[in-house]
């Protein structure tokens, strides 16, 4: 049986191309002329004014909350549902995450739950440092109330796009709501360079001074002289010129998605107890990965159960996100919630849902939990 992935590369055919270009002109080491150009049309894509190619997401993330001077101690409040990197990039500065839980409208930040824990850190005398909004699954938070949270405590946001390049809120891209905003090309995202992050700003000083510590923080002197420390977090010219090559095609990726989503919910949509990851009314999802949650009395079977019943088939389906509260790395740190996170975690499953998955494929798929 042939093995179908969670989400795999999709390549365009027009990447080699790009390579060959990047080959030809000898640009095979960190930065050159496609790095250019990719940060150039990325920022043009997204509407905004500046962005700094690097190289994953984690890096973009770790950046950003440098660049908002994250000291030790000082607490940073962040989704809780999430992938690990969001919270250890504030960890690396020694800044303390405090965990928000999600609402079961979009599955991202509950901005209620937000607007609590600034009241209470303001009543306490201890504002937060910055703010972390994961857009998760594709999906972007609630920016119109978390923007003007933010806004109203004068606590800087950062947005963590990076499973939601291509979604949008009140017809805004996505990447494009905080002070920041950070992206990851890893192999399993929407548009992938094998590896690679991308960080953004409307503010050109954020965005060099990113540029500048990436590069590990080198003076402009003729030797190497260093008056800071930096990081070797800049991305090469080849895998920028992949990335050219995906950022052409990614509508039709969005679309694609959309479209499998489409198709999952009509073979399964109307099985008891089986219900989809819900698009926020405020805006629309790439669907990145179709993520369903099954309630075990209604349906029979587990999410586990489920899970396992497509391995054997050699088929690859993964459990949502452990919320970040429930980590043991993160034990120490306070959470603020209502046990909506913790419900999907026990619930939820992602499907494969890459964008050159067929039709017959998920027949396959469907066909193995209808028949349980």
């Amino acid at each position: 049986m042939k093995r179908i992935y969670l989400s795999p590369p999709h390549m365009s055919g027009e990447e080699l191309h790009f390579v060959e270009d990047a080959f030809a002109s000898n640009w095979i080491a960190p930065l050159g002329p496609h790095v250019d150009s990719f940060e150039k049309e990325f920022a043009e894509y997204l509407g905004i004014g500046h962005a700094a190619a690097l190289s994953s997401g984690t890096a973009a993330l770790h950046l950003a909350i440098r660049l908002l001077n994250i000291r030790p101690g000082d607490e940073v409040i962040c989704s809780s549902f999430s992938f690990c990197a969001t919270a250890n990039s504030i960890i690396y500065e020694g800044g303390r995450p405090v965990f928000i839980d999600s609402g079961s409208n979009s599955w991202n930040m509950n901005p209620d739950l937000l607007e609590e824990e600034m009241s209470s850190a303001q009543r306490q005398g201890k504002k937060p440092k910055a703010v972390i909004a994961v857009d998760l699954y594709g999906q972007c938070a609630d920016y119109a109330r978390i923007v003007s949270i933010c806004s109203r405590y004068e606590v800087p946001l950062i947005e963590d796009a990076a499973e939601a390049l291509g979604a949008t809120c009140q017809n805004r891209k996505a990447g494009t709501f905080g002070r920041m905003g950070v992206f990851s090309f890893n192999g399993n995202k929407i548009i992938t360079t094998s590896g690679g992050g991308m960080l953004v700003s409307e503010d050109e000083r954020l965005v060099e001074q990113a540029r500048f510590l990436a590069t590990q923080a080198r003076d402009p002197a003729p030797h190497y002289q260093h008056s800071v420390i930096g990081f070797n977090y800049r991305l090469s010219n080849i895998l920028a010129a992949i990335g050219r090559a995906q950022l052409k095609v990614l509508p039709e990726r969005i679309e694609a998605r959309r479209r499998i989503h489409e198709w999952y919910r009509d073979a399964l949509g109307r099985l008891p107890g089986i219900e989809f990851m819900p698009e926020a009314e405020y805006g629309r999802c790439t669907r990145w990965l179709t993520c369903v949650t099954i309630d075990h009395k209604q349906f029979g079977f587990s999410r586990e159960e489920i899970r396992l019943a497509l391995k054997a088939e050699n088929i690859e389906a993964r459990p949502v996100w452990k919320p970040l509260h429930m980590q043991p790395v993160f034990a120490e740190f306070r959470s603020r919630g209502t046990g909506v996170s913790e419900k999907i975690f026990a619930e939820g499953l992602c499907l494969p849902s890459g964008s050159a998955l067929s039709s017959n494929e998920v027949e396959r798929i469907t066909g193995i939990i209808q028949k349980m």
